[in-house]
């Protein structure tokens, strides 16, 4: 069982060096959590990648309907993103020391893992890895 934002979740779906690693890593595990975020930004990824052009039409179809069904299987287990962790994101935004970085969009992440037990997160974002450390996670990036 591992915890994973939508870096890691998109390279299961988008051909990028780290693909290959990032699929047979989660196809190897029992259950993989995200937070329901991660669901969010990835059509928000497949569609930017859609409107850049960097899928055609078809393309974005295709993977858009393997994310469905993949999801409609069960295939990835969604963390609800409660009211609890957006007060706990914004306590921890009142405390936290003025040198550390943390997009609201990572921190939610990162306090999703945090609040259900998980010691890692498996991120490919730089600003996820360094806020990571800075709440006491270990950041993986799967290779």
């Amino acid at each position: 069982m591992l915890f994973c934002d939508t870096s890691t979740l998109a390279k299961y779906y988008v051909s990028e060096p780290e693909s290959d690693a990032v699929r047979s890593r989660l196809d190897g595990e029992d259950q993989v959590l995200l937070s329901e975020l991660a669901r969010a930004e990835l059509l928000g990824l497949f569609h930017r990648r859609l409107r850049q052009r960097g899928w055609d039409r078809n393309e974005f179809t295709t993977v858009v309907r393997q994310f469905s069904t993949d999801e409609g299987s069960g295939y990835w287990t969604w963390i609800p993103l409660d009211g609890e962790i957006v007060e706990q994101v914004v306590r921890l935004y009142a405390t936290l020391p003025e040198d550390v970085l943390l997009r609201t969009a990572d921190c939610l992440h990162l306090v999703t893992a945090l609040r259900h037990g998980f010691g890692e997160i498996h991120t490919h974002d730089t600003h996820q890895h360094d806020g990571a450390s800075a709440l006491g996670l270990t950041a993986v990036a799967i290779a």
